[in-house]
């Protein structure tokens, strides 16, 4: 009986790592983001998987501090998210709004209010449906 042949999954050290640099430059970004999407700050800290508000009060004054591994994940898919916005939308202030309109796609609901259930495999649903609706599969 012959088997066929399996191919390794990465190892976690074969992954790429995000930086500290990277990850500053990441939070800078995603305060921006969020300036663009006009959340409010209980909304930024849902979608940053329920930051302290002191901390997120420092992130928009650039007062970065330590990002773990699970907060770089969150802004890397919010990154994505925007990308794949960017894409869809000639218009960046068109992909901006889109974010809290009502979609049939959602029942009804928009993406804003699908993030913010706030898991971040809500944030990763999303991004894979925007990535099949620009054909990215």
């Amino acid at each position: 009986m012959q088997f066929a042949t399996v191919q390794p999954v990465l190892a976690r050290s074969d992954l790429p790592v995000i930086t500290d640099e990277e990850a500053a430059a990441l939070a800078r970004t995603t305060v921006n983001l969020f300036r663009g999407w006009e959340l409010t700050d209980a909304e930024a800290r849902t979608l940053l998987g329920d930051m302290a508000q002191r901390t997120w009060a420092r992130w928009k004054t650039g007062d970065i501090g330590r990002i773990d591994r699970d907060l770089r994940a969150r802004m890397a898919i919010l990154m994505g998210i925007h990308k794949a916005l960017r894409y869809l939308f000639a218009d960046p202030a068109r992909g901006y709004a889109w974010i809290r309109k009502p979609n049939a796609a959602f029942a009804g609901r928009s993406a804003l209010d699908v993030m913010l259930r706030g898991e971040i495999t809500d944030l990763i649903d999303l991004r894979a449906y925007l990535d099949a609706e620009r054909g990215a599969w």
